[in-house]
């Protein structure tokens, strides 16, 4: 079994367009998938640097890319450091950078870490399993106020107040522990009606999954960082699965590719902004249907990609 089915690699490897002596930056590693490709068509002295907060996925992905030997350089660091990580290695300008954001389909299967509500585990969501912060002192150590927030703002969640009070309610009786506890006590919380936008855990396992591991904190710089190490014509490949993630991509792009950003009521630019990149497409490239079919998860991807001017 694939231990991370790469989404929309076709797409991505189209817009990358690796070439020989390439070097490439994958800031969100995982299986290794769409780093095997880019290794493959930038044969043969394309590189890249593939960043994993997830020790277990480092592992896997440097296994399977082996055989390119020192081609390949996996390093265990968050993507929001990219700049360190390529200071350290004396590496000035990139010709392609990969971001494919969200959870890994391993990370979903293996029961152990906690982030699926239809499998049974401790609450721990943790992607770099080095961290102290889980998912169960989310639930049973933050304040009320604070674990509505974190379901307004990451889940989107319309339930929050209802949830939350239920959660609060919950664990002064004794702390919650595992994933179908939490899963349970969302589930008497939402309205039958509800059901049918999905699995009515679905916001809150994602909000608690976005606070644990704080991942839309720094997103923009971290995607900032990366167009401002590009070459000219080097390419950013952006892969989001949430309306939160897709809304920084999209205004960040947009602002990145234009001039002026100034209010339209002035009569005269103030800002002087200048436009570093141009939207390879205006709008997101979607997974086709055959995608789908083969990989329900790839169903709410959006890829967004630009290159440097």
């Amino acid at each position: 079994m694939e231990y991370h089915t790469p989404v929309m690699l076709k797409q991505t490897m189209d817009v990358l367009k690796p070439k020989s002596g390439g070097i490439y930056l994958d800031a969100t590693l995982g299986g290794g998938g769409h780093s095997l490709e880019i290794l493959k068509n930038s044969s043969p002295d394309g590189r890249v640097i593939g960043l994993d907060l997830d020790r277990e996925a480092l592992k896997h992905s440097g296994e399977k890319l082996s055989r390119f030997g020192n081609r390949v350089l996996t390093v265990h660091e968050n993507f929001k450091n990219a700049r360190k990580v390529l200071d350290s290695l004396g590496i000035q300008y990139l010709d392609g950078a990969i971001m494919d954001l969200g959870i890994s389909s391993h990370q979903i299967d293996e029961a152990c870490r906690g982030f699926s509500y239809t499998k049974d585990a401790k609450l721990d969501m943790r992607m770099d399993q080095t961290q102290s912060l889980t998912a169960y002192e989310v639930v049973n150590a933050y304040s009320q106020k604070k674990l509505e927030e974190i379901l307004y703002l990451y889940g989107e969640e319309s339930y929050a107040k209802k949830i939350v009070a239920n959660i609060i309610k919950a664990r002064a009786v004794a702390p919650i522990v595992t994933t179908f506890e939490l899963a349970d006590i969302i589930s008497k919380s939402v309205p039958l009606k509800h059901y049918k936008h999905g699995h009515p855990a679905k916001k809150t396992f994602q909000a608690i999954r976005i606070e644990v591991n704080q991942e839309l904190k720094g997103l923009e710089q971290a995607v900032k960082d990366i167009i401002d190490r590009l070459k000219k014509g080097g390419t950013i490949a952006v892969i989001t699965f949430h309306s939160l993630e897709d809304r920084i991509i999209k205004r960040l792009f947009k602002i990145e590719s234009t001039d002026c950003i100034c209010d339209k009521s002035l009569p005269i630019c103030s800002c002087y902004h200048s436009a570093t990149i141009k939207l390879l497409t205006k709008k997101p490239i979607l997974p086709t249907e055959e995608e789908i079919k083969q990989n329900p998860r790839a169903a709410s991807a959006k890829l967004r990609a630009a290159y440097k001017l």
